[in-house]
């Protein structure tokens, strides 16, 4: 029984890996033609290095990042009120955590329709007409944050259930000890909350940077009829691979030495975010 999701992994994830490993140093003479394929030693990772264009998916990518903290702050809060006796609890848990279970792409086109220049629903609000209306997905000054705020929708309700679960954990005593003391509520709130579910939050910003940097599925779909987006600020680091892959000829070995590059600055942020952990995260 263990060897059928060993062989899956083997299949699907060890093969493709060594697979990359390979092609990062040679020249690939475009896909299925891997047999073909001549040593060229760190050639892929020079161009790709010297390419403008993969650094400003890099600087794109940290960019759209930034709903990630939002993210995390925002499902905090909406937890901790949950907490609360409040009339329909359940329900309101049940409505925040449906943005989760969405899938992607049609979450994406939804809210390209939102933000549609001609008839999305926000420009409406707004009382604007087809000659004033806001271009959210074709203007660079606004395309990035109409990502940001998906985001920030999309992702804040798999916190609030994780916040949900580790508030309710919480040492009740603590708070009764307290306010026995004379501490206040956001005196509480900061000295005895906010350290108890301090792994929570290490797990959502270790787990959500991993994500954050492999953003594809929203930058692609909503590109604002230019693919990536205008003056490409939709390209993030997997589109970038993406496009050397299979929209660029003869750039496999290109496109699999940016997911290398790709691979390790990922591990080395987690390893930065595992030593700084140390400092504020508390397992007591």
């Amino acid at each position: 029984m263990a060897s059928i999701p060993v062989i899956g992994f083997v299949l699907f994830g060890l093969i493709p890996l060594v697979l990359t490993l390979a092609m990062a140093f040679m020249y690939v003479p475009g896909i299925g033609n891997i047999e073909e394929a001549e040593f060229v030693g760190l050639d892929n990772f020079k161009e790709v290095l010297s390419d403008h264009m993969f650094w400003q998916s890099i600087t794109n990518t940290l960019k759209m990042a930034i709903s990630l903290p939002i993210c995390i702050v925002v499902a905090l809060v909406v937890a901790f009120l949950l907490t609360k006796n409040i009339k329909g609890r359940s329900f309101f848990r049940a409505v925040y955590f449906v943005p989760y279970v969405c899938c992607a792409v049609a979450v994406s086109l939804m809210w390209e329709l939102i933000f549609n220049q001609n008839h999305g629903i926000i420009n409406s609000w707004l009382g604007l007409t087809r000659q004033t209306a806001i271009p959210w997905l074709t203007d660079s000054s606004t395309y990035t944050l109409c990502l940001i705020i998906i985001g920030i929708w999309g992702g804040t309700a798999y916190g609030i259930v994780l916040y949900g679960a580790a508030l309710t954990n919480v040492n009740k005593s603590l708070y009764e000890a307290a306010k026995v003391d004379g501490a206040g509520s956001f005196r509480c709130f900061f000295n005895i909350t906010l350290p108890s579910v301090s792994p929570t939050s290490f797990y959502l910003l270790t787990t959500g940077l991993i994500g954050a940097l492999q953003e594809f599925t929203r930058p692609q779909m909503i590109g604002g009829g230019q693919g990536a987006g205008p003056n490409n600020d939709g390209l993030t680091i997997v589109f970038y691979i993406y496009r050397r892959a299979f929209e660029y000829n003869n750039q496999m070995g290109q496109a699999a030495a940016a997911a290398l590059v790709l691979a390790v600055f990922i591990l080395s942020i987690t390893a930065v975010n595992f030593i700084v952990s140390k400092r504020w995260v508390s397992y007591d």
